[in-house]
């Protein structure tokens, strides 16, 4: 079976797509072995994915979606440029190798592009496989800065 690209379409998503962004996310979480930090709710989705907190990219087989992006826009302030922060990519096990993590990021470099910034996201260290397909872009780790995460108890506890 040959597959072209041209059976593909990328676009923004539309709360009536709700239940396959969920779906989509939920398959992520299991093969980063997350399902047990796996929260979100299509009511979430409905409620978070459109632009109020993040905005969701979905990539079609015909009308079926076939993988995602989230993203975020970031703004760093010594460089005085605004980023695209990449939270998830994803695409489903059936149609990886296709070129569609690649026609997904490139429709991000697009966005960032346009208001001359750049593009970040993370990785998990044990994912070699996306790993080097990110090295293969030409992207590369930022070594000088580790991420921390302040919640639950510890940022309860800290008040004013």
């Amino acid at each position: 079976m040959v597959i072209h690209m041209s059976d593909y379409s990328i676009r923004a998503a539309l709360p009536a797509d709700a239940s396959a962004i969920f779906s989509l996310l939920r398959e992520l979480a299991d093969y980063e072995k997350l399902l047990d930090r796996f929260f979100l709710t299509e009511d979430d989705v409905v409620r978070d994915m459109f632009g109020s907190a993040c905005h969701c990219d979905l990539v079609f087989q015909g009308a079926a979606a076939v993988g995602l992006t989230t993203w975020y826009w970031t703004y760093k302030t010594f460089r005085a440029r605004r980023g695209l922060f990449l939270e998830d990519l994803y695409v489903t096990p059936r149609c990886r190798g296709l070129g569609l993590g690649k026609k997904l990021l490139a429709h991000l470099a697009a966005k960032a592009r346009a208001e001359g910034g750049f593009m970040e996201w993370q990785v998990l260290d044990w994912n070699a496989p996306s790993i080097a397909f990110y090295e293969s872009l030409g992207a590369r780790p930022v070594k000088e800065w580790l991420s921390y995460r302040l919640e639950g108890e510890a940022l309860e506890s800290l008040t004013p």
